[in-house]
């Protein structure tokens, strides 16, 4: 059996005195995507922001339970979150590209965490995160161009190489095709296909087309806790809980 790259077991997270998360357990398998689905305010993106840490910096939340990764506690008080964010980074929603060059957007992440001493190691690492993304044929000759100037997909690549240069171990993306157009999301599906061979990719989507369309895994929500969770083909096929087959066939959400 193929040990998990990422787990939670009975994890559960308030904000205040709401229960966002409720006893979740889930084991996310490594170098594949796991997609998460469910209607609007089940907890995906607060799931998938629990894997690095993102959701400690809003005040008042409270977890209990474990979060694993390779077998690890992400909340051991010896772990170093600057490192956790490194190994297991995030693409949002909208491109969030900084307002720099193409190569300081890419080498950002590389300086920071002091990944090259060299110019030219990072002119490497750029074109290197570039190629994985499929955007150094069309930006090898504009890198001192700013990063805004890119069209919406292009930004949304660009962000997927500035996490890229930092080499993580897991890709988290929180609907990262949800601001593009049908074209541009395809190709960015393409993109996370190709990606995974190398990374553990975990993607919140409302989309449940892309979800079968990409996954390999995918976990359904609803109302803070963990419904269903299976292999992608056979979850939207041969569901184990009525509300599964509920959502899927469109009778809310």
């Amino acid at each position: 059996m193929i040990a998990s790259k990422l787990e939670t077991r009975n994890f559960s997270l308030w904000y205040g005195t709401f229960h966002a998360l409720k006893g979740v357990t889930l084991a996310v398998r490594p170098r594949a995507i796991t997609a998460i689905i469910g209607p609007s305010g089940c907890g995906k993106s607060t799931l998938v922001r629990v894997f690095n840490r993102m959701n400690d910096t809003i005040p008042g939340v409270r977890v209990e339970g474990e979060v694993l990764l390779d077998g690890e506690s992400i909340y051991d008080p010896a772990v170093d979150l600057r490192q956790l964010r490194k190994r297991v980074g995030m693409v949002f929603q909208r491109p969030n590209p900084f307002p720099l060059s193409v190569f300081e957007n890419v080498v950002y992440g590389p300086k920071i965490h002091r990944l090259a001493t060299s110019q030219s190691e990072l002119s490497e690492r750029v074109e290197r995160s570039l190629r994985q993304t499929g955007l150094w044929d069309t930006l090898k000759d504009r890198l001192d161009g700013s990063a805004l100037s890119l069209s919406p997909e292009q930004q949304q690549r660009l962000c997927i190489s500035r996490l890229l240069a930092v080499e993580p171990e897991v890709l988290l993306m929180d609907e990262p095709a949800s601001a593009l157009d049908p074209i541009a999301t395809a190709h960015i599906e393409e993109l996370l296909i190709d990606l995974k061979s190398e990374y553990t990719i975990v993607i919140v989507t409302h989309n449940m087309q892309q979800a079968a369309r990409i996954s390999d895994d995918t976990a359904f929500m609803l109302l803070g806790d963990l419904i269903e969770v299976g292999e992608t083909q056979t979850l939207f096929t041969r569901h184990a809980d009525p509300r599964t087959e509920q959502y899927i066939s469109g009778r809310f959400g």
